[in-house]
């Protein structure tokens, strides 16, 4: 079995190091959408248009500006109940889905409740985010080369070799399923229980460094 760990061209020494960044978030992204179902076409698009209006001076009315609000066009399709021979005709349904960004996270709450009571009747998704994520992604990636090179400073000293000049560097996603094999080998700024902390946004990163020898 020691035959299946030799290294088959031996060069230095490598190294995975990961980091992660927490940030209060001062963003939040909503996904929602307007659905309604009508006997016709023509009062599908009509109903659609008045809820569509209604959540507009909704979001005026929280100081959102037009550009922080992305909308789809309205959309017709049938709507149908059940499958096979009991399927049932129920007319036909405009949708329209909405893109919405705000930094009032105090207010978020009542919007909410406010963009319901003006006629949207699917939330899909509350996404909370910060907007220097590039500030801090880059600095999680500085931890994570700082976490390899330790490792690979404690790797040589343990083996009772120099360590050389750095001769790789490999970006990794540390969400990569691909890269499973790295997970929990990090250093302490790695993936650890305070990431899913309540509160903030995690921004990680994750580096193999690759090291010569030194002679």
């Amino acid at each position: 079995m020691w035959q299946d760990l030799q290294i088959n061209a031996p060069w230095g020494v490598s190294a995975y190091g990961a980091a992660s960044v927490k940030a209060a978030p001062d963003l939040v992204r909503i996904l929602l959408g307007v659905e309604r179902i009508e006997p016709s076409p023509a009062a599908a698009f009509e109903a659609g248009q008045a809820n569509v209006a209604g959540l507009r001076r909704v979001l005026r009315s929280h100081e959102i500006p037009d550009a922080a609000v992305s909308a789809s066009r309205l959309r017709l399709t049938s709507a149908w109940e059940g499958y096979d021979a009991n399927r049932k005709f129920l007319g036909y349904k405009c949708v329209a889905s909405f893109t919405i960004e705000t930094a009032n996270l105090d207010g978020l709450q009542q919007l909410l409740i406010d963009v319901v009571g003006a006629g949207v009747n699917r939330v899909d998704e509350v996404d909370f985010d910060v907007r220097a994520k590039a500030e801090l992604r880059a600095q999680a990636r500085r931890a994570a080369v700082q976490a390899a090179r330790a490792k690979a400073q404690l790797y040589a000293e343990a083996a009772g070799v120099q360590l050389g000049q750095i001769v790789h560097i490999q970006d990794v996603d540390p969400e990569s399923l691909g890269n499973q094999r790295y997970r929990g080998h990090g250093s302490g700024g790695s993936s650890a229980a305070e990431d899913f902390a309540p509160g903030h946004v995690v921004v990680s990163a994750a580096v193999v460094l690759g090291f010569s020898l030194a002679s």
